[in-house]
């Protein structure tokens, strides 16, 4: 699975690894529902950490097209609210 994290490029994830990226996605929602800022920090913080951690960075170069769009790491928790789709930002 291609993942782009909005100004810092793709990462290509493996599918044993989307499970843990979903609790952590779920804990993320958990907090913009609700409205605890720090927690939302804290859980933003952590997904795009673990990804970054088990991605595999793509070239700068390379143009795959991205099955995931993930926020920045300083996203307001508005813009992410905005985001998420019925099954947070990580499908699965």
């Amino acid at each position: 699975m291609i993942v782009r994290i909005m100004g810092e490029g793709q990462v290509e994830i493996s599918a044993d690894d989307i499970t843990v990226l979903n609790e952590l996605d779920s804990e993320l929602e958990a907090a913009i529902e609700g409205g605890d800022e720090k927690a939302f920090r804290v859980k933003l913080h952590a997904l795009l950490d673990k990804v970054r951690h088990v991605g595999k960075s793509l070239p700068d170069d390379s143009l795959e097209p991205s099955e995931l769009i993930l926020p920045p790491a300083d996203a307001s928790i508005d813009e992410v609210r905005e985001m998420l789709g019925d099954q947070g930002l990580i499908p699965g």
